[in-house]
């Protein structure tokens, strides 16, 4: 029986609760109570003491205390930025809006704190958390020769340090650098950072500054961000960044990966937040395992020679991403029909793979290998699109129309969605071409996706693809 995963946002109660539960089965012979006390403390007599020390040995902790501690500086980390709607003076709204908080961001948000900026002047006086979003390096001076204190003090709305800020600040204007030097040089820390609802992955400054994510469209890499960056790690900011990696993996940009390297990501201990965190916080190794699996399983080439030039291992044992379902890289840019990053994969050393019929024929198809599809028998073709019936949505994530139309052709559902269609997709990248094609060959522009009961339209909207947009907003099926 392997260690678990603590919870997301678990409380101290609810564990107390299962030690008390975990002494009751035992006492009733339960056959799971019994299971977790032979396997995390067999000898120990049963007492609510060593109940809560089997709850901590499952969690990976070696005492109960070391979890209570733990979920103590959660707790102190914790913050909520998306959730501020209750300000204490314009000068605590005007920074809501101004910096991304990875949950209501917009363009109309920075835009919002401009016109309050204008409606009151005085905002850019308040004080050093104003200073350092505006990136004010005079007022910064000023305020630091008076107190240098204020460079580490938490406040404003979300109660962050100033240098949090300076990093999530999407405002045009001032001296974000200049600022930023002299935070750093009157002892700001250059790993400040706040857990994002109490989850084990910490948003430090360098994430802040590096940016983008899930919606990177309106979560914009700040202006300056390799230039801040690089203030932020020659001053001590570690590179094993876990959340700054995952935003930016998304993208096809790999300038941050450079960076960080150069400063040693994938080496040393991890870090602060590292041994704060551990062990539900990524290793370097492990850090790095899953940019390999995403960049395997996603077609980005250049990414797979870049992590492969820095030692990143192809056969590493780690598990990865849950997403991933366990596979190495290799399998993974095999199944999604990623031959160029299969063949460098397997020149770097992976270790061969065999895949089941059913996998081997989508991974042709996702490659656009026609010949293989039409010469697959019936019954094989049946079970692969009973297996993997969202093929044509992997397919336009990787903007691939021979595929999409050799898995049409074949009888893949070009409706079919696991949350969203391939036409979400498509709209939501602003491919132009390849909604045209979605939609010849049968996409219904007015399904909602599963999560959000939005349709591609909404799709594009959001993502500010306004020519998708325009072109949804005026099609029929006869335009």
């Amino acid at each position: 029986m392997a260690a678990r995963d603590l919870p997301d946002n678990a409380k101290l109660e609810d564990l107390e609760k299962q030690a008390r539960d975990l002494l009751d089965q035992h006492a009733a012979g339960g056959a799971w109570a019994t299971a977790l006390v032979e396997k995390f403390l067999p000898s120990a007599p049963p007492t609510v003491e060593s109940a809560r020390l089997v709850v901590a040995r499952q969690y990976d902790f070696p005492e109960w205390q070391s979890l209570v501690d733990h979920l103590r500086l959660i707790e102190r980390h914790t913050r909520f930025p998306h959730r501020a709607t209750d300000f204490a003076d314009p000068a605590d709204e005007f920074l809501a809006h101004a910096c991304l908080t990875y949950g209501v961001d917009s363009p109309q948000r920075v835009e919002r704190a401009a016109a309050l900026l204008a409606e009151h002047p005085a905002i850019a006086d308040s004080d050093i958390h104003t200073a350092a979003a505006l990136g004010d390096a005079d007022r910064t001076r000023a305020l630091l020769a008076h107190d240098p204190t204020l460079a580490t003090r938490p406040g404003g709305p979300h109660d962050w340090e100033p240098l949090l800020y300076l990093a999530y600040s999407r405002l045009d204007g001032g001296d974000p650098l200049a600022t930023a030097s002299r935070l750093l040089d009157a002892g700001a820390d250059p790993n400040a950072g706040y857990l994002w609802e109490g989850l084990p992955s910490p948003f430090t400054a360098l994430t802040g500054v590096l940016g983008e994510g899930e919606d990177a469209a309106n979560q914009p890499q700040h202006r300056l961000a390799i230039p801040l960056a690089r203030l932020l790690l020659t001053a001590g900011a570690d590179p094993n960044d876990s959340q700054a990696l995952y935003n930016r993996m998304f993208g096809r940009d790999d300038s941050h990966l450079r960076l960080l390297f150069e400063f040693g990501l994938g080496t040393g201990d991890g870090g602060p937040w590292h041994a704060r965190l551990a062990p539900r916080h990524p290793t370097p190794a492990e850090m790095l395992h899953d940019q390999l699996l995403w960049a395997a399983a996603n077609n980005h080439p250049d990414r797979v020679a870049l992590l492969l030039s820095h030692g990143v291992d192809p056969n590493a044992d780690f598990p990865g991403h849950p997403a991933h379902h366990g596979r190495g890289p290799l399998e993974l840019a095999i199944r999604a029909g990623n031959t160029e990053i299969a063949d460098r994969l397997t020149a770097a050393g992976a270790h061969p793979v065999t895949l089941d019929e059913v996998a081997l024929l989508v991974a042709a198809a996702l490659r656009g290998d026609a010949t293989a599809v039409h010469a697959a028998p019936p019954d094989l073709l049946a079970r692969a699109k009973n297996e993997h019936p969202h093929a044509v949505v992997q397919a336009a994530i990787q903007a691939r129309p021979t595929a999409i139309r050799v898995l049409t052709e074949a009888g893949w559902d070009i409706n079919a969605a696991a949350r969203e269609t391939a036409l979400h997709q498509a709209a939501f990248t602003g491919n132009l071409p390849l909604v045209r094609l979605l939609l010849n060959l049968g996409a219904d522009p007015s399904t909602e996706d599963f999560e959000f009961g939005s349709t591609p339209l909404d799709w594009a909207e959001h993502n500010h693809q306004h020519e998708v947009a325009a072109f949804l907003r005026s099609y029929s099926p006869t335009s």
